[in-house]
């Protein structure tokens, strides 16, 4: 006896003589074609769309970890000259005047002043600030109104991270209090952002809280200032960019035509039953 390897064929055809079409197969039919399409369609856009999943986890810094600050500062009222940058930390730092890094542009014929600094800082609470308590001179007038255009710490990632902090930009405190001391108390939130080609971006948000207050001590007036208090956490916040396996892709296409066509199938054969019941009911044949 020859061995036929089609008796394995699990899709046995019948032949089209002795199917019969019918008016209600035909539109379940294209019903199902135009659901498995819209299904179909939404599984894609969902497999091709980036996911972002968040985990938290604790990070202790080594002695040795410095952060990366960027700020950029107009300062309407105060002429360059008089501006310096202070950094402070319970380290035992504190630099009056600090210098690297830093960049003054002259604003309103003089008058006013843009000041750029990036320097680093420990990872440790403390503050840096723009004052004038380095200058050789004081001026006649304090005005320490200003309008922040940024502060960044780390590197600065330009994707949009959903739920994200939003950093100090286009603050403005110009019309303040000219004898005002400015406080901003930021609290940094050491982040990792993964993207989906495996390379990581390390970088900081922070929230932030401010008041602007006159400050006096046993001299009288203290010089006011913009300060900058800030404190880490200890937990670190990481974004990992995720996109689901093909294999995933794959098999819920599959679960979408093999379910459609069965619930579908389903309800055509329901359908024509009791058609073909309504049928005998009414040549008197149902008994």
């Amino acid at each position: 006896m020859q061995f036929d390897v089609r008796r394995f064929d699990v899709y046995r055809k019948i032949p089209k003589d002795l199917t019969e079409p019918t008016l209600t197969g035909a539109v379940i039919s294209i019903c199902s074609a135009i659901f498995i399409v819209f299904l179909l369609l939404s599984e894609f856009y969902s497999f091709i769309t980036t996911d972002l999943v968040s985990e938290l986890f604790v990070d202790n810094p080594t002695e040795n970890d410095r952060l990366d600050v960027k700020v950029n500062i107009t300062l309407p009222s105060m002429r360059c000259e008089h501006l310096g940058l202070d950094i402070q930390d319970e380290m035992g730092r504190h630099e009056v005047g600090f210098q690297e890094n830093t960049r003054k542009e002259e604003l309103n014929n003089g008058a006013g002043c843009v000041f750029f600094g990036q320097f680093k800082i420990n990872k440790v609470p403390g503050n840096f600030h723009i004052s004038t308590h380095g200058a050789g001179e004081q001026p006649d007038n304090l005005n320490m109104a200003h309008i922040v255009n940024s502060i960044t710490f780390g590197t600065e990632i330009k994707e949009k991270i959903p739920g994200a902090f939003v950093a100090l930009k286009g603050r403005d405190k110009a019309d303040t209090n000219s004898l005002s001391s400015h406080d901003y108390v930021l609290k940094i939130v050491p982040t990792i952002y993964e993207k989906l080609d495996g390379t990581s971006i390390f970088t900081y948000q922070y929230t932030w809280a401010y008041k602007d207050y006159v400050a006096y001590g046993h001299g009288g007036r203290i010089l006011p200032a913009i300060w900058f208090r800030y404190d880490l956490s200890p937990i670190t916040v990481k974004y990992v960019e995720r996109r689901k396996p093909l294999y995933h892709f794959i098999t819920t296409v599959c679960a979408i035509v093999g379910g459609t066509f069965t619930v579908a199938g389903i309800l055509d054969s329901m359908i024509f039953t009791a058609s073909e019941l309504f049928k005998k009911a009414q040549l008197g044949k149902l008994s």
